[in-house]
């Protein structure tokens, strides 16, 4: 469920190895992370005997869900040419939301009021973006520290938890469910299945792609580029919401530090995955892809036993690549 939009080879291009080089650039680009994933996969399975064991696979999947949610919402940001820096601070407001409202309801309704609070967070953040007219790194870093101190103000600093008896079933996104899974992993499938049809197949993913590669172009044709920004960071919310309820699920409690920095590694994912930073070329399943890949060096790091201070190197190696990869191959499209 994936929208091919890397720009082909135009007239410019007039010989046929010409032609033929540019097209394997892109399916290099394309696929390439895939195979990147797959190669891992054989070496982690051939040099441990613990990678494929049922236990670690459910592991790595349910680790990938929040990091997963967090890179879906980055990348429908960056396709339509936005970033947003609010994530990991949305994160934690929204899950002190909701168990503050579990307190005084229960863990359903506290849960759907998280996910609301999240929704509420990107409009705002949209808004303050759209009506600013300030580059969206600068006034989504900027709210989110204002988000972030929000978040203090509210726990006094100090960590929240529900009440006594609603301590088990606070804890209901850590429960298996369908094939042994966390409901953590069934929420995160569910969630970013949607969303790619919506990117993909739908009048509303169209223009965001539109938006994103042309901003001028697609105001021009009518296309009311505010609201489309503005939804792309409603939909970020909603998916740092539910990776926040899932941290609070598994905690037991929520607290404003709560996954301080990890917007910038789900952008990491997305870049890594495939999405050009430049916005107008992406898909939902590279932002996973990527996710998948930065989730899988970490676990293979812990079952090799190696220092995790290199696992940032190489992460940091396969960003700069994705990036000069992206570059040249806007290059050779002109």
């Amino acid at each position: 469920m994936s929208v091919d939009t890397s720009p082909q080879p135009t007239a410019a291009v007039s010989s046929p190895s010409a032609v033929k080089s540019a097209r394997l650039a892109y399916r290099l680009r394309d696929y390439g992370i895939v195979a990147a994933v797959v190669a891992i996969v054989i070496a982690l399975s051939a040099g441990t005997d613990t990678f494929l064991t049922s236990s670690n696979l459910v592991n790595l999947l349910d680790q990938m869900s929040v990091l997963g949610l967090l890179a879906t919402g980055a990348t429908v940001c960056i396709v339509s040419g936005v970033f947003d820096l609010t994530a990991s601070a949305s994160l934690a407001l929204s899950a002190i939301i909701g168990v503050e409202i579990v307190r005084h309801t229960n863990v359903v309704v506290g849960f759907a009021g998280a996910v609301l609070a999240g929704a509420l967070l990107g409009l705002i953040t949209g808004t303050v973006v759209v009506r600013s007219g300030v580059n969206s790194f600068v006034g989504t870093l900027a709210t989110s520290l204002v988000y972030r101190g929000l978040a203090v103000v509210v726990t006094g600093g100090s960590i929240i938890y529900p009440l006594a008896r609603q301590s088990e079933n606070f804890g209901m996104l850590t429960w298996p469910s369908v094939f042994n899974l966390t409901s953590a992993t069934i929420v995160f499938v569910v969630v970013v299945v949607v969303i790619a049809v919506i990117v993909a197949a739908t009048t509303f993913g169209r223009r965001l792609y539109a938006v994103g590669g042309n901003i001028e172009a697609a105001r021009l044709s009518g296309i009311r580029v505010g609201s489309i920004h503005v939804s792309a960071f409603v939909i970020s919310g909603i998916c740092s919401a539910l990776a926040g309820l899932i941290l609070a699920s598994r905690a037991g409690s929520a607290q404003s530090t709560m996954a301080t920095g990890m917007e910038l590694t789900a952008i990491a994912a997305a870049v890594v995955g495939g999405t050009s930073i430049l916005g107008g070329e992406g898909a939902i399943w590279r932002g996973i892809v990527g996710a998948f890949l930065l989730t899988l060096i970490g676990n293979g790091f812990n079952l090799l036993g190696w220092d995790t201070i290199y696992q940032q190197v190489l992460q940091g190696c396969l960003i700069l690549f994705a990036v000069t990869m992206d570059r040249w191959l806007r290059r050779r499209s002109r």
